[in-house]
């Protein structure tokens, strides 16, 4: 832990003693202030925050902050004139304190016009809670206040009890109204913290439900990017779905819930993409049940939960507009290519960055190749090539995508019997289809574990290293540059998987038995 940059460096001992100094350094400054809202819940909760928020009598703001900024040496600047929020930030410990004004008369008013009874809680700067502050990862400071009396709690709301008894409930029915998005922040809550919502809360949630188009895209992101990085996405996912929230905030979704009924069940696609999204997170929850072998490499994309999620909730978003009845089957002909296109209407809306979805949609677009190379009874190095080629840093998210997309077909039960055998030579086409639909689901696993398997034990058939550059191809065959170059390296290539190309001399003797172009002039 380092120590900001206005203490000295002191024994151990002395270091709690003189992380107190900032709290007395907060009373010496501010002492009519009072710590609220998140810093006061997590640290009641024993869970580090990532700043500090004081309120303060609107007046004393502006004057605090500079007094404060100057003690601390720290950055200052006004956030937001029209409520009255300064903020600090030490250069460098990157602590970060918000200096805010009442929203209303006094404190009460202030405190009542939050969002959840949990956050409505102040304690005064004057009694002087114990501070702890530690670094994060990402070089930011984190903040624990410890020694809280209860008896100096404010609490309005009975705040207190709802953190006793786990539980979310809203401070006034008007809270949705104020700001929709704090409809969001309670099933993210929950996630986070293992709570409950209140049924009142659930029940203001889904009368207010349709507001939540207001916020703007990137603010929607950021709640549920937080919330689908928890391992507890799906069941607040589920509570959303049946607050109706959910569809409201993407109502591109809606139309899934009585499409092919017949298929999944009551709730059609909806359901199975629900589903699918619920193996999706017991599989990033465990990656080393499902491929012990390859969990720590693959460990990286699991470190991405939230967009592999996203994926997951987006995969089949196209169903609906394709689903078509062909020979008294239903079918849905390229609706993984047409998701693709809607994915990426819904991600610019939240402001996703193009790389996310550029990686989100390619995943989409091309969910169905494993299935496709399921079809042959052989996977080839080639198809293999081909295969991580095309969808390049999609490659890997993507056949995790899949494994969840094909386990949602099967129970708990019979995946837990069939997980052990996953990793088994594939079976053939006859053999699964033996087994129903179990026996077709552990064949696509098996072909996943074999695309990991050449990715990750075999790079060099399936990821060719290129042995000559198009350079040496024009110089060979006399060519100008041209796209036809381009063809000819990766005819090159695809020699080098099937093991007909090793080295630089058997590459430039491959390609003079090509077929190219005669250029005037010019002879091969």
């Amino acid at each position: 832990m380092r120590l900001l940059n206005w203490l000295p460096v002191w024994p151990l001992r002395q270091r709690r003693t003189a992380l107190n100094n900032l709290a007395r350094l907060l009373n010496e400054i501010i002492p009519q202030g009072y710590y609220v809202g998140g810093i006061v819940r997590s640290s009641l909760l024993k869970r580090f925050s990532t700043d500090i928020d004081i309120a303060l009598p609107p007046e004393d703001v502006k004057t605090a902050a500079y007094a404060l900024a100057k003690k601390l040496k720290a950055a200052v600047f006004e956030m937001d004139p029209e409520l009255g929020v300064w903020r600090l930030v030490t250069h460098k410990e990157k602590l970060q304190i918000d200096l805010t004004a009442y929203q209303g008369k006094d404190l009460k008013a202030d405190l009542l016009r939050r969002d959840f009874a949990f956050n409505a809680l102040a304690y005064p700067v004057s009694c002087l809670p114990e501070i702890h502050i530690e670094k994060q990862k990402n070089g930011n400071a984190k903040i624990l206040l410890k020694r809280l009396r209860k008896n100096q709690m404010i609490d309005y709301a009975g705040g207190l009890e709802d953190i006793i008894a786990k539980r979310i409930e809203m401070t006034s029915p008007r809270v949705f109204k104020d700001d929709p998005l704090r409809m969001l922040r309670a099933f993210r809550s929950s996630a986070e913290l293992g709570f409950s919502i209140s049924a009142r809360t659930l029940k203001q949630i889904k009368k207010d439900a349709s507001l939540i188009v207001q916020p703007a895209g990137e603010r929607v992101r950021e709640e549920l990017e937080r919330l689908f990085s928890t391992d507890r996405a799906y069941e607040n996912l589920s509570l959303m779905e049946k607050c109706g929230l959910l569809t409201a905030l993407l109502p591109e979704l809606e139309p899934q819930r009585a499409c092919a009924e017949v298929y999944y069940g009551k709730g059609g696609v909806l359901k199975h993409t629900l589903d699918v999204f619920r193996r999706e997170e017991q599989l990033l929850a465990r990656l080393d049940k499902a491929f012990p072998k390859y969990a720590k490499k693959l460990a990286p994309f699991a470190e991405k939960k939230s967009l592999q999620k996203m994926a997951a909730l987006l995969h089949d978003i196209a169903k609906p507009a394709t689903a078509k009845m062909k020979d008294g089957r239903l079918r849905f002909f390229y609706h993984e290519q047409k998701g693709a296109k809607m994915a990426k209407q819904v991600l610019e809306r939240l402001h996703y960055s193009r790389a996310e979805i550029r990686l989100i949609c390619a995943m989409i677009g091309e969910h169905l190749r494993p299935s496709n190379l399921a079809s042959n009874d052989v996977i080839t190095d080639r198809g293999a090539y081909h295969f991580f080629r095309d969808l390049g840093e999609a490659a890997l998210p993507m056949l995790l995508l899949c494994w969840a997309d094909y386990t949602s077909y099967i129970t708990d039960d019979q995946l837990k019997r069939i997980l052990p055998k996953s990793a088994d030579r594939m079976m053939s086409l006859a053999q699964a289809q033996k087994k129903a639909n179990v026996g077709k689901t552990l064949r696509h696993l098996q072909v996943l574990s074999l695309l990991l398997k050449k990715y990750f034990e075999q790079p060099k058939k399936i990821l060719p290293t290129r042995i000559i550059t198009g350079r040496d191809v024009m110089d060979a065959l006399s060519l100008p540059p041209s796209p036809k170059i381009g063809e000819i390296l990766e005819a090159v290539a695809v020699a080098q998987v099937e093991g007909k190309v090793t080295d630089r001399a058997s590459a430039l003797q491959f390609i003079k038995t090509l077929q190219v172009p005669v250029v005037p002039g010019k002879t091969v």
